[in-house]
């Protein structure tokens, strides 16, 4: 099924020292670079985040006013990415020509010239730009947000039972629902509440997919991992 992502690479980063998060390097590559290349399947890409992170061909927004945590800048970038309602061309057919016994004019919404509307409730994949692993995991998202359909979505889950909702698959109509519901809009709201009405499907992360880049602890323990060394434990430096 077609999918939209939403890469959130904003963020003060103040564990990271107020570092341009989606800039820092692992393993050879900035992570906006790594979440980019997670949903390179998607039909369309928007990053939110600073222009420092803004790449060729992928629009790039922020939430305004700046720094309105992850949810304002989801809805930033939901604003950013096509309707879920599309259009394709319409092709002539034998004999469609104009009668006076043609049905009134429609009352709905003007599309494009010459188009019909499909209504498709696209997937959205959200996707927090520290987590570097996510490529792994996104077929398995979306595959699974498919399997029921009365779920609004799946979210990746830790093998500590934490929930991973910005590495998740959502339904648009389901997160537009969400955002319109929260009571003081999105700036300063938390993920866990814009979600908690939301029917998730849990996919389990036994790889821990979801290590995120939070410290630079952190960094450089997931630089390690993806360049294929290990950490020895006594003296803390990467092996082969």
């Amino acid at each position: 099924m077609t999918f939209d992502a939403v890469v959130l690479a904003g963020g003060r980063a103040q564990r990271l020292g107020g570092a341009d998060k989606g800039s820092v390097v692992v393993a050879g590559r900035a992570l906006v670079d790594h979440a980019l290349a997670a949903v390179a399947d998607a039909r369309t890409v928007v990053v939110v985040g600073p222009p420092s992170v803004a790449r060729p061909g992928v629009p790039t927004v922020q939430e305004s006013p700046a720094f309105g945590g992850p949810v304002a800048g989801l809805a930033a970038g939901l604003a950013a990415l096509p309707a879920s309602t599309t259009a394709i061309p319409r092709l002539p057919l034998a004999g469609d020509v104009p009668s006076e016994h043609a049905a009134p004019p429609s009352t709905q919404p003007p599309v494009a010239d010459d188009a019909v509307p499909v209504d498709e409730d696209a997937l959205v994949v959200v996707l927090a730009c520290d987590v570097p692993g996510a490529g792994r995991v996104v077929p398995a998202l979306v595959a699974a947000a498919l399997v029921d359909p009365e779920a609004d979505g799946a979210r990746l889950v830790g093998a500590d039972g934490s929930p991973q909702h910005l590495v998740a698959a959502y339904r648009r109509s389901a997160l537009d629902a969400a955002l319109d519901a929260l009571p003081d809009g999105p700036r300063d709201a938390s993920v866990r509440s814009l979600v908690a009405g939301l029917r998730l499907v849990d996919v389990p992360d036994p790889d821990d997919a979801a290590a995120d880049a939070d410290t630079w602890d952190d960094v450089r323990r997931l630089d390690v991992r993806l360049s294929g060394g290990t950490i020895d434990p006594d003296d803390d430096r990467r092996t082969p």
